[in-house]
C-alpha cells in the first residue's frame, strides 16, 4: 500500500485541482448520487449536516435539495475548493478531516464522499464519531484495493516503481470505529478514454495524479512509454480504455451513548 499522503500534500493537490475539477470528476458525482440512497435510512430532517472534503460542492447542492431546512458545512482542507462552492446557506470551514474545529455532538449527519481515502481512516472515523450526536448518521463513500489496477497493469509493463496510489480495504477499519447498524456495500465504477494521454489528463485534472506518488524520479523514456500504451490498449473495451474505481459505500449510525 503506498503511504498516506501529508495533510499538506493534499491540500496543496486539490488546491491546484480547484479550477478544473468539476469538468473531470464524473466518477465523483456518480458516487455522490450513489451515496445519497443511503440517506433514505434518515426518517427525521436533520439540523445540522457536514459534508466532510465538499470539494467544489456537488454533494452540497444535492444535501440542500433534499434537506432545505438543514445548517450546512461545507468542510474542506484546500481553501481554493471552498472558494468554489456555490451554495449561499451553507458555513465554510477550512479545516482537516482529523482534526474537525467542532464541538462534540453536534452534528445530525456526517456526509463524506471520496475524501477519506486520502487520509488516515481510523482518526477521521474518531472525529466523525465525536462529532455526531448519538443516533446521527454516517455517510462514507470511499475507494478500496482495486482502484486503478489498470495503471498498474500498464505500467508496470516499463518498470518496477510505483506509478499510481495504492489504497486499502477499508471495511476492517470501518467495523472497528464503534458504529452502530453498519451496513457496507462494494460497487464498481468504471470510466473510458479514447486514449491513454486522455485518461492521465483527466486524472490531473481531479488533483489525484499528485498523491500517487510515483518513486520514479525521472520521466519515462520512449521505449518504455510505448510500452505503457501497448499493455493498456490490451485492456482496451467497445468505449474506451477502462479506468476502474473500487467504491465503498458506509452507512451507520452513532450509538446512544455520550461520548467520552
Amino acid at each position: 500500500m503506498t503511504p498516506k499522503p501529508t495533510p499538506a500534500q493534499v491540500r496543496r493537490a486539490f488546491g491546484r485541482a480547484a479550477q478544473s475539477y468539476d469538468a473531470a470528476a464524473s466518477i465523483q458525482r456518480q458516487a455522490c448520487q450513489l451515496l445519497e440512497e443511503r440517506l433514505n435510512a434518515v426518517k427525521s430532517a436533520p439540523r445540522v449536516v457536514l459534508d466532510a472534503g465538499c470539494g467544489t460542492g456537488y454533494g452540497l447542492r444535492r444535501l440542500a435539495a433534499r434537506w432545505p431546512q438543514a445548517r450546512l458545512l461545507a468542510l474542506d482542507i484546500a481553501a481554493p475548493m471552498l472558494r468554489q462552492v456555490d451554495e449561499r446557506a451553507v458555513a465554510r470551514v477550512q479545516a482537516d478531516v482529523h482534526h474537525l474545529p467542532l464541538a462534540d455532538a453536534c452534528v445530525d449527519v456526517y456526509w463524506s464522499c471520496l475524501t477519506l481515502q486520502w487520509c488516515d481512516l481510523a482518526r477521521a472515523l474518531a472525529e466523525a464519531r465525536r462529532v455526531l450526536r448519538p443516533g446521527g448518521w454516517l455517510a462514507l463513500a470511499t475507494l478500496g484495493q482495486d482502484t486503478f489496477t489498470e495503471l498498474r497493469h500498464a505500467f508496470a509493463a516499463a518498470d518496477e516503481f510505483e506509478h499510481t496510489v495504492r489504497f486499502a480495504d477499508p471495511a476492517p477499519i470501518v467495523q472497528q470505529a464503534g458504529f452502530a447498524g453498519l451496513h457496507i456495500a462494494r460497487q464498481r465504477l468504471t470510466a473510458c478514454y479514447p486514449d491513454l494521454i486522455t485518461l492521465l489528463h483527466a486524472i490531473r485534472r481531479t488533483g489525484a495524479n499528485q498523491l500517487g506518488a510515483a518513486r520514479r524520479r525521472t520521466l519515462l523514456g520512449r521505449q518504455a512509454w510505448q510500452r505503457v500504451q501497448r499493455a493498456y490498449e490490451t485492456l482496451r473495451q467497445p468505449d474506451g480504455l477502462p479506468l476502474g474505481y473500487d467504491l465503498y459505500l458506509i452507512s451507520a449510525r452513532r450509538d446512544g451513548i455520550s461520548y467520552s
